[in-house]
């Protein structure tokens, strides 16, 4: 399967959709709670999902397992990962955490034997876990974990979620042939019934008075970046291939980085930049490192 250029071109616009979420977080959680946000962005994307469902007459699941996997993946893959990012980037810069969320496909590697049997220990794998780690470090540094500064605690969060979409993409190996719009929408619909209760019981959300700005950037994140990533990472997966289709996680943090730039004029520290050339060596590692084929990570929805 040989990628196009529409296929590239398809690549570049995952990774700028998803790069943009953290921009978009930052500028929902400055008045709107952060699990609400979560919520709010799951629940649009999941009623955009379950109309292109309804519309195209695709069959939902009828079995209970298969409803049980896809309540896993909606809680683990986006309900509570969503919460923790939200929180974190309400203590950290968006293109921090996009550096951050880069270590996905090495956090799965890391996993993966304790749960998928053909997921062989590689020389390459070692090495890219190794400088994912060294990254890691870099990026949260010695002066956060003496105290320092009071970015530790939102580190500490978004890489709970990194640990989150790890999982989630092994679970997600475990579900049956299905349509990708009834993945999607189950998943969403399910973590909707995890992240509504969370944000009535912790925000309290009927007491926020949101901006404008905050709304228009939570219905972004439903309709563009929940349900819109969604459908441009499996189209990509069915025309290119999964391998072709991970290489986004090479294009978020760059975009993540890029729009926090542009847009809110952040700007990264040297310690961010050199976290982020361990984490993409780490990844090349693994591409390259034995040349055969051999499972990146998988997804992680942003």
């Amino acid at each position: 399967m040989h990628p196009t250029r529409d296929d590239y071109l398809l690549l570049l616009l995952l990774g700028a959709v998803w790069g943009s979420s953290f921009l978009l977080i930052k500028l929902a959680v400055e008045t709107i709670p952060p699990i609400t946000v979560a919520a709010g962005r799951i629940g649009i994307g999941a009623l955009v999902l379950a109309f292109i469902v309804t519309v195209r007459s695709r069959p939902w699941p009828r079995r209970r397992r298969e409803w049980l996997l896809l309540f896993v993946m909606g809680a683990i893959g986006n309900a509570i990962p969503f919460s923790l990012i939200n929180w974190g980037e309400t203590r950290i810069d968006s293109g921090l955490t996009a550096i951050l969320m880069s270590s996905v496909p090495l956090a799965t590697i890391m996993l993966a034997p304790a749960f998928v049997r053909d997921e062989p220990v590689t020389p390459g794998k070692l090495l890219g876990v190794a400088f994912g780690m060294a990254g890691v470090a870099v990026l949260i540094g010695p002066g956060a974990l003496m105290g320092a500064h009071g970015e530790l605690l939102g580190e500490i969060a978004i890489t709970c979620a990194t640990l989150c979409y790890a999982v989630n993409g092994l679970v997600a190996r475990q579900l049956p042939q299905m349509p990708v719009e009834v993945i999607g929408a189950g998943c969403l619909l399910s973590a909707t019934l995890v992240a509504l209760p969370l944000s009535l019981a912790a925000d309290r959300p009927w007491q926020a008075t949101p901006s404008t700005l905050s709304l228009a950037a939570l219905f972004l994140l439903g309709v563009l970046n929940t349900a819109g990533g969604y459908l441009l990472l499996f189209r990509l997966v069915v025309r290119a291939g999964a391998g072709f289709a991970s290489l986004n996680n090479f294009l978020v943090p760059l975009f993540g980085v890029m729009w926090g730039i542009m847009l809110l004029d952040e700007r990264p520290s040297p310690r961010a930049f050199a976290g982020l050339v361990l984490i993409f060596g780490g990844l090349a590692a693994v591409r390259l490192w034995p040349r055969r084929r051999v499972s990146a990570g998988g997804r992680a929805e942003r």
